[in-house]
C-alpha cells in the first residue's frame, strides 16, 4: 500500500491543499472552499494529513 501525504493550509473561507505520493510526486495542488473539504477527502485513499494555520494579523 502506498502512502500519500496531504498538507492543508487553513484560512477563514478557503483551504489550500497539496498532496504528494511517497516518491514526492505532486498528486494535487488546489484551493477549495470550506464546504468542499469533506467531499474532497472522502474521495481519496487513506493518507497522512497535516494542518497548518497562521495567526491572523489584526490591524
Amino acid at each position: 500500500m502506498s502512502l500519500s501525504i496531504y498538507g492543508i493550509d487553513l484560512a477563514k473561507h478557503s483551504f489550500s491543499i497539496h498532496g504528494e505520493d511517497e516518491q514526492g510526486k505532486a498528486l494535487t495542488h488546489k484551493t477549495i472552499t470550506r464546504s468542499k473539504v469533506l467531499s474532497t477527502f472522502t474521495n481519496i485513499p487513506p493518507a497522512i494529513v497535516a494542518l497548518a494555520a497562521k495567526k491572523a494579523r489584526i490591524i
